[in-house]
């Protein structure tokens, strides 16, 4: 890992450290989780793809690998505690092993799958309540047109595919898939992070018609994980929101 990379990462565990001790201590909490909830946040589970871009974050809050948490087929890993009266899980998708390539499971599959499984987990494996928030925290790459600078954390709005072209109605609908993140103003003003629209798609490189797709979307952001995750958040009912912290910019 560069050390680029590494302080990176440990900018992202000092945020999410800090999203912690703000959204399970403050007043602002159900305002940052969801609207139509009443209910105190009691559980909550952090989907994060790279176990590099988690690492920081779980040893800063002392959590340990629960290594029963996941189907033994797939690769995910699971890492649990507690903040304050706040349970934790942290899931990372844990690494290839079916191309034979030991890489990071990245992109939108993996993404999916790990974060069904994770909220089907603790709502079936628990007390039956489940999570009560989900979120999605990784790098990113930001744009300048939006205010982005690398090193920003941006709490996200909303999220949608800039990948999916299919051009013709529902689906042209349907491949942006866009989702609406949880209220997040409250919890951005406390920690210093700015907001805006997250896009997502598989690859780290761009094409003209992703660029289009961004542009329309009004992408602060870009990554490949987040849209994924909403959708298996939104098929379980959980709320979700996303961490972004700018690794490099898109447009500059």
């Amino acid at each position: 890992m560069t050390a680029i990379g590494h302080r990176h990462f440990v900018r992202l565990a000092v945020v999410l450290a800090s999203t912690a001790s703000a959204k399970f201590s403050t007043a602002s909490a159900m305002s940052a989780a969801a609207s139509s909830s009443s209910r105190a946040i009691k559980s909550v589970a952090v989907s994060i793809a790279m176990e590099a871009e988690a690492s920081p974050f779980v040893k800063h809050l002392g959590l340990t690998a629960d290594d029963d948490f996941f189907p033994p087929e797939v690769p995910f890993r699971a890492f649990r505690g507690s903040h304050g009266e706040c349970q934790l899980t942290v899931v990372t998708s844990g690494k290839d092993g079916v191309y034979g390539t030991g890489a990071d499971n990245v992109g939108t599959v993996s993404a999916g799958l790990m974060t069904f499984l994770a909220l089907q987990k603790l709502k079936n494996g628990g007390d039956g309540s489940g999570a009560d928030l989900l979120i999605n925290a990784g790098t990113s790459g930001g744009f300048k047109s939006k205010g982005a600078a690398v090193g920003d954390v941006f709490l996200t709005t909303d999220v949608a595919n800039h990948d999916r072209r299919i051009p013709f109605p529902p689906f042209d609908v349907y491949g942006i898939g866009k989702v609406e993140s949880a209220p997040v103003a409250k919890l951005a003003e406390e920690i210093g992070a700015k907001t805006g629209t997250c896009t997502t798609g598989n690859s780290i490189d761009k094409h003209d018609w992703d660029q289009r797709h961004m542009e329309e979307n009004g992408a602060a952001v870009k990554d490949m994980e987040y849209a994924a995750i909403a959708w298996s958040a939104e098929l379980n009912g959980v709320p979700h929101f996303g961490v972004k912290v700018v690794t490099d910019i898109v447009d500059g």
